[in-house]
């Protein structure tokens, strides 16, 4: 079995309470009797892009002793997230890694663009995926990471920022039998649904959540700020099927109940 989880949108701000709500969120992580093999940060890292708030999401990573991936968001800026996250050289082009979490390949895509909020793959990040896709093992699983999701949500705020030409991405997906699913951020909100014929899951925001078409009153309320920090587990198992768990967790700590 392999558990990845994903934390997203934690929109570092040199705030305290979105510091404190990631840094419970991994506190939680640290503290299961199975511990996460890796934690994906499914990108807007920062809210505004500074080079402090990178200096605050890395000083709170820090502690975790679980290898954490990150991707930026419409949020983050490229140069400054490789500046201060990476420790590369400055520069706008996608920011995309993959890496081996047991048998499985996580792909992470860069589906930002720069100084706009809906999200797009680029041709070199495809080139980049294909060349990923040609040299993982022929029967292991591999696991797509981004940003953007690829599908409408019903949401009335972030269908219209999402991942524009999402037909590209979907015959990739398709034609890929290894892809047990995408994973992205973005929609402040836990979904679940299907994208080319494999699992699409949203994790939910730390720091607060948006609502779909049929709760949202528009333009006067958006964000709820008062939901505690959640995040998304996703399970490989053996026959390479992945199951996601969402989970908020209290700001006051985690309480345990004793089965019955």
């Amino acid at each position: 079995m392999i558990l990845v989880a994903q934390v997203s949108d934690t929109h570092f701000d040199l705030g305290a309470r979105n510091a404190e709500r990631v840094e419970r969120v991994l506190a939680f992580l640290a503290d299961l009797r199975r511990k996460p093999d890796a934690i994906l940060l499914t990108g807007d890292i920062t809210d505004s892009g500074k080079p402090d708030q990178y200096a605050e999401a890395r000083a709170a990573m820090v502690y975790s002793d679980i290898p954490v991936y990150a991707i930026p968001g419409n949020h983050d800026d490229r140069a400054a997230f490789r500046t201060e996250l990476l420790g590369e050289p400055a520069s706008t082009a996608p920011i995309n890694h993959a890496h081996r979490v047991g048998e499985l390949t996580v792909a992470l895509l860069d589906s930002s663009i720069p100084g706009q909020a809906r999200g797009r793959l680029s041709d070199e990040t495809y080139d980049w995926l294909r060349d990923v896709l040609d040299t993982a093992p022929a029967d292991a699983p591999v696991l797509l990471a981004l940003h953007h999701p690829p599908a409408h949500l019903f949401s009335p705020v972030i269908d219209d920022i999402s991942l524009t030409e999402p037909d590209r991405l979907a015959e990739l997906v398709a034609g890929d039998q290894r892809i047990v699913g995408v994973v992205t951020g973005h929609a402040h909100s836990a979904v679940a649904t299907t994208f080319a014929g494999r699992p699409l899951l949203v994790a939910p925001s730390t720091a607060s959540v948006l609502g779909g078409e049929w709760e949202l009153d528009l333009p006067d309320h958006v964000m709820d700020y008062a939901p505690d920090p959640a995040l998304a587990l996703h399970v490989i198992d053996e026959n390479h099927r992945m199951t996601t768990h969402f989970r908020s967790v209290p700001m006051g700590g985690w309480i345990g109940v004793q089965p019955n």
